[in-house]
């Protein structure tokens, strides 16, 4: 029997990949249950948020985000991101524990190597266009009508161009690992090999899995369907145990 719709459902905030809109999470909200509520975070300089200068400062990113939803954390959550999302999920989850705000029961990281010993080098310098097209086209997931669409470049170029550099500010130095599970999802075929996704074990004291699906670095599209059926049964053991954990304490208060 599943989780039933109730008060103490599940929200679920997501992060979006280099270059993209919260609206990339849309379609989610209509696929998962309903006590599993899709939450995408828009970032400043696309979407909703276009007139927003677009940021290339991580740490200064993540303490936005924290001010942004620090409201909203009075109900079991987790994080999601994937690829550059996934790294800003981790940022925001230790911003998240340094102001000791409520913690997310779990942080699922898609398609983006482990943050202890990535090299985000290569990410530091500012891109040309070119760079950045050859680099969408590495990656799959854009389609060659875009790429040869000016104006759409024009648009997109910009916005990658700044999340490039986004990644390139990411700093892990010491940082104690989270108390919290996390959950690494990963293309067969993607450039981000398994052992890197692996890496993710060492920030987390908690709990650590690692599901790989049939696709590239944008399975998510495509295996979407099993995507979603990992990500629903991971959060309802998460919120199953919180629940109960939440049921004794009144017990043990008055013991």
């Amino acid at each position: 029997m599943g989780i039933e719709r109730d008060a103490s459902g599940l929200t679920l905030f997501c992060l979006p990949y280099s270059g993209a809109s919260a609206t990339c999470y849309s379609p989610w909200k209509h696929k998962l249950p309903a006590w599993l509520s899709i939450r995408p975070l828009e970032l400043p300089g696309r979407g909703m948020r276009m007139d927003e200068p677009l940021h290339t400062d991580m740490a200064a990113l993540a303490r936005l985000l924290a001010d942004e939803i620090a409201v909203e954390l009075d109900r079991p959550y987790a994080l999601f991101g994937h690829s550059l999302g996934g790294l800003l999920a981790f940022e925001l989850a230790h911003v998240l524990r340094e102001r000791g705000l409520p913690q997310p029961l779990c942080l699922f990281a898609s398609a983006t190597a482990g943050p202890s010993r990535r090299d985000v080098s290569e990410y530091a310098r500012e891109k040309t266009d070119a760079e950045l097209i050859d680099r969408l086209r590495e990656l799959g997931g854009t389609s060659e009508g875009v790429l040869a669409n000016q104006e759409l470049l024009e648009l997109i170029l910009p916005i990658l161009r700044a999340d490039f550099l986004l990644c390139g500010s990411f700093n892990h130095g010491q940082r104690e690992p989270l108390d919290l599970s996390i959950h690494v999802f990963g293309g067969k075929r993607d450039t981000v090999k398994v052992e890197e996704l692996l890496d993710w074990q060492e920030d987390t004291c908690t709990g650590f899995s690692l599901d790989m699906f049939e696709g590239h670095h944008f399975y998510l599209i495509d295996e979407q369907a099993q995507l979603l059926r990992q990500i629903r049964r991971y959060a309802e053991e998460h919120l199953s145990r919180w629940r109960n954990r939440a049921g004794r304490q009144p017990a043990q208060a008055a013991g």
